[in-house]
């Protein structure tokens, strides 16, 4: 996947959702009758503009990464008296708190319309069947079982990996997870209980159902190599199609195991069976754009049909479907920002524009439904973000409104203005660390 590829996914991904949260504001400031003078995506320098009838500007800015709507305020400017009643000071604390809940709120309803267009659209997944369990695991010791169809966890009706992931990403450090489930093709429920006392979870390498031992039913990847491209490392190292490949000590090796361990850069030993010989290889890895290449391609064995299904509904169900998830989507944004917080989950985990721009370059390869399904979730976390109680974020004003509403007046603004320098100090930081943990992730 190129480099080009994912940075204008990226773009698109944050245009779209930039505008829609700064939208909110501005629609609802309007509704308001409070005077907008500047509609920008991005910050810094203003590369192109457009002035509408009512005297706002419309304005691209040169730094991408955020955008804001500049209104009328007594606060920061010398106001004239005639438009002092469209100042946004000069509204109640209802209406001022309208106008900043109204960008994360719009986050949330784009995220709605996402989801109705792919439950319209449908999008293909794979029913969430256990085809085996790992020895001595989790899954086993709480008498999982091959052929099994997860229906729920902890209650709550699961239709897909992606989602039983998630779902389990939020149980770290709690005593027991409750999986209900069937025999495949069956109508008989019952309920299985893991204990997660002892349960270690790494998301860099593994999902959280493997790290349990549960093993999906999916597209397997036969380490028999069927393509090798001339000319590469694989092809000078003397790997032919047809050649089974293992560790050097003889034991199995996984695709994503072994792209992990291209990506090294170092020589990688190899076991090579072919026909009725065993040969030791040395595979040399080589860069090309940017990444590590050996020129090989493994042997992928279609799922079967019976496994596949497809999330597709009628207009109002997809509107119901659609509320469901982001509501599920939300709480469990929240449970793992508490997680974090508190210390259950590593900071590790957090992810930055580098990490989110893998995501999108890598589902807008996918197709449509994934890739808006991709911005659905994106949307979800910008909305939850920015309702965190931080000065500088949404939430942070909405917070000194409540306390305005509590008082009758408002905070000091030497308070405020202290306030706001340490928010964004422990923004920054934030910001700092996630784009750190995406550097280390390269």
């Amino acid at each position: 996947m190129s480099f080009f590829w994912s940075l204008g996914s990226f773009i698109i991904v944050i245009g779209v959702l930039i505008a829609v949260h700064e939208f909110g504001h501005f629609w609802v400031a309007r509704k308001c009758g409070i005077k907008v003078h500047r509609f920008s995506l991005g910050f810094g320098k203003v590369i192109w503009s457009k002035v509408d009838r009512q005297g706002t500007e419309f304005a691209i800015s040169m730094i991408p990464l955020g955008g804001y709507v500049k209104m009328l305020d007594e606060r920061s400017e010398i106001v004239p008296e005639h438009l002092k009643s469209q100042s946004f000071n000069s509204k109640s604390v209802l209406q001022r708190a309208l106008v900043v809940s109204a960008g994360p709120i719009a986050n949330f309803i784009f995220a709605i319309i996402a989801y109705v267009v792919i439950y319209t659209i449908g999008i293909p997944t794979v029913k969430p069947v256990i085809a085996d369990i790992s020895a001595s695991s989790i899954a086993a010791q709480a008498q999982l079982k091959k052929n099994l169809q997860i229906l729920a966890i902890d209650g709550t009706s699961v239709s897909d990996w992606e989602s039983i992931n998630m779902l389990l990403a939020t149980k770290m450090r709690e005593p027991q997870v409750i999986f209900t489930v069937e025999e495949f093709g069956s109508d008989i429920e019952q309920e299985k209980i893991l204990d997660l006392t002892k349960w270690t979870f790494n998301p860099e390498k593994e999902t959280a159902f493997e790290s349990l031992g549960i093993i999906p039913e999916r597209t397997k990847v036969e380490m028999v190599l069927s393509k090798v491209l001339d000319n590469s490392p694989a092809a000078k190292s003397g790997l032919k199609v047809g050649d089974k490949i293992y560790h050097k000590d003889g034991s199995l090796i996984v695709w994503q195991e072994f792209i992990s361990l291209v990506q090294q850069g170092v020589p990688i030993k190899l076991k090579v069976e072919r026909d009725d010989l065993v040969l030791s290889k040395i595979l040399e890895p080589e860069q090309k754009d940017g990444r590590w290449f050996v020129g090989i391609s493994p042997t992928i064995q279609s799922l079967s049909d019976e496994y596949r299904t497809e999330l597709k509904y009628g207009i109002f169900e997809s509107l119901q479907r659609a509320v469901e998830k982001i509501f599920q989507l939300s709480w469990l944004t929240i449970k793992v920002i508490g997680k974090l917080l508190i210390g259950d989950l590593s900071l590790n985990n957090l992810s930055g524009p580098i990490s989110i721009a893998k995501g999108a370059g890598v589902s807008s390869q996918i197709g449509l439904t994934y890739y808006l399904s991709f911005m659905a979730l994106i949307s979800v976390n910008l909305g939850i973000m920015n309702l965190l109680p931080l000065p500088v974020l949404d939430g942070g004003h909405l917070l000194f409104l409540f306390i305005e509403a509590i008082k009758g007046r408002p905070l000091s603004e030497n308070i405020q203005d202290l306030a706001y320098r340490i928010g964004a100090t422990l923004l920054l930081m934030l910001t700092a660390f996630a784009l750190f943990n995406d550097f280390l992730r390269l």
